[in-house]
């Protein structure tokens, strides 16, 4: 198992049923033995808006950061408003859609279709406007769940 992966393991079971958990970002550091850069990337990774969470960050004191788990009743409407914009990497698309599997707004074989719809060689469209074309594909997606919700 990678640290990152014990890292974000660690974060998630601190958080506990409470869905929030303010942590010193130097005593992560040291207690997991590594940079405070790895501290941050595992923030920007694994605890991102398209996953559910919100990060609040606060300089001084050690750095001190708070993580909230977006409630889940608007799932929908937040990704759609906050998570695709007007362009969608790939990454971010697979990350939207593990988030609606992971919330049971989707299942798995649902998941595995929108992957692949929005996949590179799937889209077929000039690189300069995938990424737009992939939002505007996953805002319909979305919006449709949204519907039949």
């Amino acid at each position: 198992m990678k640290i990152s992966d014990i890292i974000e393991n660690f974060i998630v079971e601190t958080m506990g049923d409470d869905n929030s958990v303010e942590l010193s970002r130097n005593e992560l550091a040291e207690y997991f033995s590594c940079a405070p850069s790895q501290i941050n990337y595992v923030l920007s990774t694994r605890f991102t808006l398209e996953k559910g969470y919100v990060i609040d960050s606060r300089r001084g004191g050690g750095g001190y950061i708070k993580i909230q788990k977006v409630n889940s009743d608007n799932v929908l409407q937040d990704i759609i408003v906050n998570a695709i914009g007007k362009e969608l990497s790939l990454q971010r698309a697979h990350h939207i859609t593990d988030r609606l599997l992971n919330e049971k707004v989707i299942n798995d074989r649902e998941a595995e279709i929108i992957k692949c719809m929005v996949a590179d060689h799937t889209m077929m469209v000039p690189k300069n406007i995938l990424d737009a074309i992939r939002a505007s594909t996953m805002k319909q997606i979305v919006g449709i769940l949204l519907k039949y919700s």
